[in-house]
């Protein structure tokens, strides 16, 4: 019988398709925004808001060809741009 478990004494870490799901107790998952809802948070055109992701200049994540933004970090970034 073959068995899909490492060693006990391997130090090499699980492929994340057999790692176990881990949540940290309390913590709760943020829903991410798209190009348009995130725009309309910021109050710009969607296409700017992509163009700034591109480029880096905005907190994103890219996920295949679409964009998705933290409306937290967003709020934090817009804070720190108008604080400095």
């Amino acid at each position: 019988m073959k068995s899909n478990l490492q060693n006990v004494g391997s130090n090499a870490p699980l492929p994340i398709s057999e790692q176990p799901n881990r949540v940290m107790p309390g913590a709760q998952c943020e829903a991410l925004l798209d190009s348009h809802e995130a725009a309309q948070l910021l109050r710009i055109h969607p296409k700017t808001l992509q163009r700034m992701a591109r480029k880096g200049e905005i907190p994103a994540i890219q996920i295949g060809k679409l964009w998705r933004f933290s409306s937290s970090a967003l709020l934090l970034w817009q804070q720190q741009k108008l604080a400095g």
